[in-house]
């Protein structure tokens, strides 16, 4: 089975399609448990009507799109945050592609570009319940760090270097 990972417009049908995908997914598991329901209909609108494409549009960042079998399965973003540091956000990876070796094909892609942006090391928050996240940050050679911002939704921050 094949897997490739190449840069999309964060614009795009596919890039879209990904954002809703990822977005319904952790904000329905957010909501169910810490609210016991689905996010409310009004909210997931909102939110992918104004999806983050200028952060991830170069030279700001970049995002990447993993096909898998010819098929969109899964994406990440890149965000310089300075010259030295770049953020890894939005990884996801569809539902029926995982466990096929996709989040570290993502991860490291990811980390590939970073460089290529010049960034030498990365960083990312993540919430504690995507315990899966967690688990391929460190696997990746992610350490878990004091927070690096006061994002409502982060629980986690990680840092790698780059070099």
């Amino acid at each position: 089975m094949t897997w490739t990972v190449a840069p999309e417009p964060a614009d795009s049908p596919v890039a879209k399609a990904l954002w809703r995908a990822y977005y319904t997914e952790v904000s329905d598991r957010y909501y169910l448990l810490h609210k016991g329901h689905p996010t409310d209909p009004s909210e997931l609108a909102r939110e992918l009507a104004d999806p983050p494409t200028a952060e991830l549009t170069l030279p700001k960042g970049q995002l990447l799109v993993a096909r898998y079998e010819g098929e969109p399965a899964g994406s990440v973003g890149i965000r310089l945050l300075n010259p030295n540091t770049a953020e890894l956000t939005r990884v996801f990876v569809h539902p029926k592609t995982r466990g096929k070796g996709g989040g570290k094909l993502l991860v490291r892609s990811a980390e590939a570009t970073a460089r290529t942006l010049n960034a030498t090391r990365m960083i990312l928050d993540t919430r504690h319940d995507l315990t899966e996240a967690r688990a391929l940050y460190t696997a990746l050679g992610y350490e878990e760090t004091p927070p690096h911002n006061d994002d409502v939704y982060a629980e986690h921050w990680f840092t790698k270097p780059l070099a």
